[in-house]
């Protein structure tokens, strides 16, 4: 009799699994940093940061005919943030970073609505932030239309805190999450279409964030602030390139009025051989050169900014957000290696858009070393960057040159695993 329910049991859920896909896997980061200029000038009579941080996740994917469902759980945790058999986490870190239900409406037509991850093109505007231990998502209804090379999205997000649960309807809609660009409302049109050695694509962004009165209590309206432009890029042969132009206006946080506010990047690259690549490019970003109340500053918003200007982040990374712009010409250098390792080398030359106070432009030079090697099941990158700053940095950071310490530096170490369970 037990042999007959076993029976029963198996044929069930070979039948269920026969409609359906399911699969399990994991993920385990720690990455080891040794801070001594990571995202500002570093002073001289300060000890340089060391630090040790995990980035631990779980990922189920469950497929059907009709529905995907995704769920992705991750604690990121610091060696040591708590004491001993302390009996819960003292950061509060551990986090659902992806749910999300995925609807099959046509051959060519979904719906996507829960917390996800939005990342397009070369995560300009918007991205993962894969290289942060938290990452990026946004809680979002995402309409999406795929049909051959050709690709039209649509995104509508309507966000609260309800930081008073009981009481929130009697209380209004107020957002009170503020910083990082938070936002009440998204909603976003992207289309992009592919032919053979092209690409581009167009985004249209609106995003309004909360005001208050003067009280800082009672709510005040949003402030609108839009962001259009294009990502395109050509590659045949050897040879590839890709540009970015994107234009900001509307209205800040603040209600700031922005006007004139643009990004422009232009990227060449040439596969020289098998295993060796160069790329040369340049970026510029608007800076505030506007009247008090106005700003004509760019920001990147939700991409993916530790990709760009150089991976000290000592632009656009929680910082730089209304200053004076940027100039970022680079070159790099891609090596591969015949025992699946690789070497990235990037030198970076950074001035403002405008002029410091002084009128000083000249901000400095970053060189950016990245090794990297797979083994048998797990992958380990290492890194190292030296910003050999300008009288503009000093004076941009505000750290006088006498006071800071005469070497600016960053390395760190980290081991990537994930494990496919099922």
């Amino acid at each position: 009799m037990k042999k007959n329910y076993l029976l029963i049991i198996t044929a069930i859920l070979a039948t269920q699994f026969s409609f359906s896909q399911f699969s399990l896997d994991g993920e385990f980061r720690p990455r080891t940093e040794y801070r001594h200029g990571f995202g500002t000038i570093f002073p001289e009579d300060a000890d340089a940061g060391f630090a040790i941080s995990a980035r631990a996740r779980l990922n189920a994917d469950y497929k059907t005919d009709s529905y995907e469902f995704y769920l992705s759980l991750q604690d990121v945790m610091v060696w040591g943030e708590n004491r001993q058999i302390l009996p819960y986490d003292l950061n509060n870190s551990f986090a659902i970073f992806q749910a999300w239900a995925k609807l099959k409406l046509s051959d060519s037509l979904s719906a996507k609505l829960g917390r996800q991850v939005i990342s397009y093109d070369d995560q300009r505007i918007f991205g993962g932030l894969d290289w942060a231990q938290q990452g990026r998502n946004h809680d979002a209804i995402l309409l999406s239309y795929k049909k051959a090379k050709f690709m039209f999205d649509l995104g509508l997000a309507y966000n609260q805190d309800f930081s008073n649960p009981t009481g929130f309807i009697s209380q209004g809609n107020a957002y009170n999450t503020m910083g990082f660009f938070s936002y009440k409302t998204m909603q976003y049109a992207y289309l992009k279409k592919q032919w053979d050695a092209f690409s581009f694509s167009l985004l249209a962004l609106n995003n309004g964030f909360q005001e208050f009165e003067d009280d800082g209590t009672s709510p005040d309206g949003l402030s609108n602030l839009q962001t259009f432009g294009t990502h395109l890029n050509y590659g045949k042969g050897k040879f590839s390139v890709a540009g970015n132009l994107y234009l900001q206006t509307g209205e800040r946080q603040g209600e700031i009025d922005v006007k004139g506010a643009y990004l422009a990047s232009l990227d060449l690259n040439l596969k020289a051989s098998e295993k060796t690549s160069f790329g040369v490019g340049a970026e510029i970003i608007s800076g505030n050169d506007a009247e008090a109340g106005e700003t004509g500053a760019f920001f990147p918003l939700y991409g993916t900014n530790h990709k760009f200007n150089g991976f000290m982040d000592y632009f656009y990374v929680g910082n730089h957000a209304n200053s004076i712009g940027l100039v970022d010409v680079h070159a790099s250098a891609n090596f591969t290696f015949k025992n699946n390792s690789g070497l990235l080398v990037k030198v970076l030359n950074f001035s403002g858009e405008q002029e410091l106070p002084s009128g000083e432009k000249s901000l400095g030079t970053e060189v950016d070393l990245v090794y990297s090697k797979k083994f048998n099941g797990y992958a380990l990158k290492a890194g190292y960057s030296q910003m050999f700053a300008s009288d503009g940095m000093y004076e941009l950071k505000g750290v006088p040159e006498a006071d800071a310490a005469s070497s600016q530096n960053w390395a760190w170490v980290m081991l990537v695993l994930k494990p496919k369970f099922l």
